[in-house]
């Protein structure tokens, strides 16, 4: 706050300052901690004086992963078009890193904002640029899938916190039920923590999977791929 004649003057409520103190607020206590009682408080004002600058909740959230989405930092301007898209993904997924709630809102819009429109728009600039077809685009963009925004959607996700390791005599069950599930899981060692899986290394993974998708749309790119001759 400033001040003015030895009084506070607090800074006048607008809608960015809304949409960053609710940020704030969501990345130190999560989504759920995120209501508009809770941000008035947070803001010194009461909740009706919000709905001047947002609607309801819902506008909230999406103006709120709106601000991450913006801050996604843009590719060098001068890099090809399959360093580019790379670097993009990965700094979204950076993005992500650090609001893990943003997520979560982005699966549970019905529909992507302007903003998210407009990268999305900026991505798909990325391999047109490159010279990739229209056509070839827009495959490309479906296998990316929800990776174009930093994340992938994993099946069976671990709750919080590292999972219990099974008794020696339930592991040997799992191994003779689920053998060939088994040998692969423990092919290698895991940290605890992973979103992939008792600890895979998640930026290992995630890198692994966008590059073989990269290499892939790079070699049909190659060779002058089209779903209609390939359909044929």
């Amino acid at each position: 706050m400033a001040q003015q004649d030895g009084r506070a003057v607090r800074a006048p409520l607008s809608r960015e300052r809304v949409l960053r103190t609710a940020v704030e607020l969501a990345d130190e206590q999560g989504l759920d901690a995120v209501s508009m009682r809770r941000l008035a408080e947070r803001l010194g004002v009461v909740p009706m004086a919000l709905y001047k600058h947002v609607a309801n909740k819902d506008q909230l959230l999406d103006g709120m992963v709106d601000l991450v989405v913006a801050g996604i930092a843009p590719p060098p301007a001068d890099a090809g078009w399959k360093d580019a898209l790379r670097a993009r993904v990965l700094a979204a997924r950076e993005a992500m890193l650090r609001h893990p709630w943003a997520r979560r809102v982005l699966e549970a819009q019905a529909a992507p904002t302007p903003v998210l429109l407009a990268y999305t728009d900026a991505t798909i600039a990325v391999l047109l640029r490159g010279g990739l077809s229209v056509d070839l685009v827009h495959h490309a963009m479906h296998a990316l899938g929800s990776r174009a925004f930093g994340f992938t959607q994993e099946l069976h996700q671990p709750g919080p916190g590292p999972a219990p390791a099974p008794s020696s005599a339930v592991a040997a069950q799992l191994a003779a039920a689920f053998p060939h599930v088994v040998a692969v899981a423990t092919s290698r060692p895991h940290d605890a923590g992973s979103v992939v899986g008792a600890g895979c290394d998640d930026r290992f993974e995630f890198e692994f999977g966008l590059d073989l998708l990269l290499d892939g749309v790079e070699r049909l790119h190659a060779a002058g791929w089209s779903s209609s001759a390939d359909a044929g």
